[in-house]
């Protein structure tokens, strides 16, 4: 059974107790998550068309997915869900590089297990499998896991995910902050 907690602001939270179509369910939480939040900005106030916002939200749920999909099959689940929306600096200041950028996304996933994700050797070409954290490193600004007990004492960690607001095609990255080049 899954229950949401609501929270105010710009955090949702996503209790996760069965395992039953917990992917899907935690990419349909994200995916209301956004909408309610408008992410990425609104087409006037982003300079971002239709498409490239609709391919950011894509990618933050396909982040989702595979990040609970590696709970699942290696730290016997998630028990929760959250994802946080960075607000604009109040003081007007900018980002001096070292924290979150306004706008950015922070995707937590709990689970019960202490080991820490890392990437696995290759496998045989066309075999499935093995890839998840080779997507969430291209596609997150950054990732990294923090250690944690539930109630009871028992190991588990928080396993988050930072993603930048997507950058318009049209405007060059050095004009944004983006931290990433666009492909060739």
């Amino acid at each position: 059974m899954t229950e949401p907690v609501r929270s105010r602001g710009q955090i949702r939270r996503l209790v996760l107790r069965s395992g039953e179509s917990v992917v899907a369910r935690c990419r349909d939480f994200c995916r209301v998550a956004l909408t309610d939040w408008d992410w990425p900005a609104a087409p006037g106030d982003s300079g971002l068309t239709p498409e490239e916002r609709e391919l950011a939200t894509e990618d933050v749920l396909l982040i989702v997915s595979e990040a609970v999909t590696n709970a699942c099959l290696h730290a016997g689940g998630p028990t929760e869900l959250v994802v946080r929306l960075v607000p604009a600096d109040p003081s007007g200041g900018g980002n001096d590089g070292t924290g979150p950028t306004a706008g950015s996304l922070r995707i937590e996933v709990h689970d019960r297990s202490s080991r820490v994700p890392a990437f696995r050797p290759r496998g045989a070409p066309g075999q499935p499998g093995g890839n998840g954290l080779i997507v969430i490193d291209r596609l997150a600004r950054s990732w990294g896991t923090v250690p944690e007990a539930d109630g009871t004492g028992e190991p588990g960690k928080a396993f988050w995910m930072e993603v930048a607001p997507p950058v318009p095609r049209n405007v060059p990255p050095s004009t944004t902050g983006a931290t990433r080049a666009e492909p060739a």
